[in-house]
Parts: C-alpha cells; sequence; structure tokens
C-alpha cells in the first residue's frame, strides 16, 4: 500500500532561474520538471548522507538492466499552486490531459482557439471534466464569451482562465567579465517571481512512497530543506532558487483523485521514459515528445540526450519508467559515477472521450 504527500514549495520573495533545452538564459520556464527535480534531490542526499546512501537509494531503481525493481518512490513534476482570498481558497493547477473530455462538443470551432490555450487546469475543473461528468453546456459558452473576454461562470470563478496571475517573468541585465582580457559583455537573465503579497503562489508536487519509500521519508524530507536553502535550477550564486517546504499529507480532494477507480486510460504528471515501447502499448494514446538534456554539475560536459514522454500525455495502461543512463563517454572515461535522468512516472486514472 503506498502513501501520498503533497509536497509545496513557498518561494516567498526569491526569483527562480528555471532553464530549458532549446531556451537561453533570457528565457525561464515558470515550473521545475520531475527529471531536474529527482536529480536536484538526489544530488542533495549524496551531499548530505554520503555516497554510498545514494548508491544504495538508486540501486533501488529499475534502469535498463534492472526492469522488475519497483521504485522506492514516484514525483510529479512541479506545477502552479495560488493562494486567494486571504489565503482562504487554495488553487492547484494540473496539466491537461492530451484527450478531450467526456462530452466534449464535436462541433468546438467557436471556442477551440481558447480551450487549446488552457495547459493547466484547476483541480476542481481537471476533476469534473476527467473524473466526473465531463464537459458541460455551460462549460461551451463560457468558452465562447472567454474569447470576448466576458466569461462569467464556474470556469472563471475556479480560476480556469488566471493561471498567469501566479507569477511574472521579467528580464535582468548582468554582466559577465572575461577572465582572460578582463572584457565585459552584457546579457540578460530570465526569472519567474511567483506571488507573494496579497495572492501568494509557489509550486508543489505530488510523492507517491511504496513501503520500502516512507523508510526513506525522513531522510527524503531532511534532504529537501536542504535544497530549499541552497536553491533549485539555475543562478543559485546569485541567490535565486530559494524555497520553504511544507510537507503534507493528502488531502481528501486530492485522495478522491489518485484513488479514482473508473478510469479507462492514464495521464501522467510527470516525464515518462522506457528503453522499449511497445507498438501496442501507444494504441489509443496521445501524447507529446520532449528532449532532455543539459550540463553535469560538477563538469563541463553534457549529458547525453534523451526524448522523453510529457506531462499530459495519456495511454491505456499506466506507465510506470526506469531511470535512463545519460553518462556522456568522456565521464566514463574518467571511470566517474553514473549519471541518470529520472523517466520513473506518475500517472492519474482519467476519463476520457472516445473517437
Amino acid at each position: 500500500m503506498s502513501v501520498w504527500k503533497l509536497v509545496k514549495l513557498n518561494f516567498g520573495r526569491s526569483p527562480a532561474h528555471f532553464g530549458e533545452v532549446g531556451i537561453g538564459m533570457e528565457e525561464t520556464s515558470d515550473r521545475v520538471r520531475s527529471d531536474a527535480l529527482f536529480s536536484a534531490w538526489v544530488s542533495i542526499y549524496a551531499r548530505l548522507f554520503g555516497k554510498e546512501a545514494v548508491e544504495e537509494l538508486l540501486q533501488q531503481f529499475p534502469t535498463k538492466d534492472k526492469l522488475e525493481l519497483a521504485p522506492p518512490f514516484r514525483i510529479s513534476s512541479t506545477f502552479v499552486y495560488r493562494e486567494v482570498d486571504g489565503g482562504d481558497r487554495k488553487i492547484y493547477y494540473l496539466p491537461r490531459p492530451l484527450k478531450f473530455p467526456t462530452n466534449y462538443p464535436d462541433d468546438d470551432l467557436a471556442f477551440f482557439k481558447t480551450y487549446k490555450k488552457l495547459n493547466y487546469l484547476p483541480l476542481e475543473v481537471w476533476q469534473r471534466w476527467y473524473q466526473g461528468e465531463g464537459f458541460k453546456e455551460s462549460d461551451t459558452q463560457e468558452l465562447i464569451d472567454e474569447t470576448k473576454d466576458k466569461s462569467q461562470g464556474d470556469l472563471k470563478t475556479l480560476g480556469t482562465f488566471d493561471y498567469k496571475k501566479a507569477f511574472k517573468i521579467d528580464k535582468v541585465p548582468k554582466i559577465a567579465v572575461d577572465r582572460v582580457t578582463r572584457a565585459t559583455n552584457l546579457y540578460h537573465t530570465g526569472f519567474v517571481q511567483f506571488a507573494w503579497e496579497k495572492d501568494k503562489a509557489g509550486l508543489y508536487f505530488l510523492l507517491q512512497l511504496s513501503p520500502e519509500g516512507e523508510k526513506l521519508a525522513d531522510k527524503l524530507h531532511a534532504a529537501l530543506e536542504l535544497l530549499g536553502e541552497e536553491g533549485i535550477g539555475g543562478e543559485r550564486s546569485s541567490g535565486a532558487g530559494r524555497f520553504e517546504v511544507n510537507w503534507l499529507d493528502l488531502p481528501e480532494t486530492w485522495k478522491q483523485i489518485v484513488d479514482f477507480q473508473d478510469g479507462k486510460y492514464h495521464s501522467i504528471l510527470s516525464l515518462f521514459w522506457d528503453s522499449e515501447i511497445k507498438a501496442d502499448f501507444l494504441e489509443n494514446s496521445s501524447y507529446e515528445i520532449q528532449e532532455r538534456g543539459g550540463w553535469i554539475a560538477e563538469s563541463q560536459l553534457r549529458r547525453k540526450m534523451v526524448r522523453m514522454f510529457a506531462e499530459g500525455s495519456v495511454f491505456l495502461s499506466s506507465p510506470q519508467g526506469m531511470l535512463a543512463d545519460v553518462t556522456p563517454q568522456e565521464f566514463e572515461k574518467l571511470k566517474k559515477h553514473k549519471i541518470y535522468r529520472s523517466g520513473i512516472s506518475l500517472s492519474l486514472p482519467i476519463k476520457a472521450k472516445e473517437k
């Protein structure tokens, strides 16, 4: 029997820089994906508890050579939450599954552009569309109204169109100094700042612990607290990416969602990778692919690139995933440790419109 946790990351006044493959320093994502969170968390775990402890931890995760293992824990990517009305109401955003909800109309030309922009849905809307009664006629009219900035219904009240009110992204000028010539170069770095005044916002993720993983819960919590003190993402030397951890038991609404039994499909909340994807696994699925790469922290080498299924992808069966070995050849020649990127999947059961 697994145990679920809801973990909130409160960045307060601290800005953050979350890099992605394909964007430069001038841009930043508004959140951290599951593989980046896993890497940062495991790295700080190693510093806190030592090399042997982290090697013992990683040996419990499935890889291409150890398919039979069940991971001690699974994590989702981070997503935005908002606290509005003085903190009395909390809005958790989830990625919109890449299938239409049940009862979605065939004639959607009047509002499809507005619907397509809803990359993230408030928890209540996500639950109704994909685990409850599905899409309603009133949703159609409200989406049509939203194209004219006139929506006033339930979707508006629940924060469906207010995702970007949780944060703002700015570019900050910086100066780089050449170590040899002392020449200077002006550049800009993108930072995301989560709301921290009247309405507050931050990131959250779901954590699923197996019975073995429960034994590690205190260590994982301690490592995450240390990660919060040091920061996550880029520009940490400038004080970016620092957060406070709120480690919570799963609220009742979330329990209903993770325990849902009537779903035919599974929508992933994390990145997902497997060494071998069979054709029948992709039958009647809807997915997007995300390239993942990046630098190795302790060297000037890049990890091997790997392509993963993105959050919101939908499959008929629950994907499991594994760690991908992304150790570059140069790193292997130095006989250093392996570099892994997490493709361990976390998914939720859903209903969806049939073709």
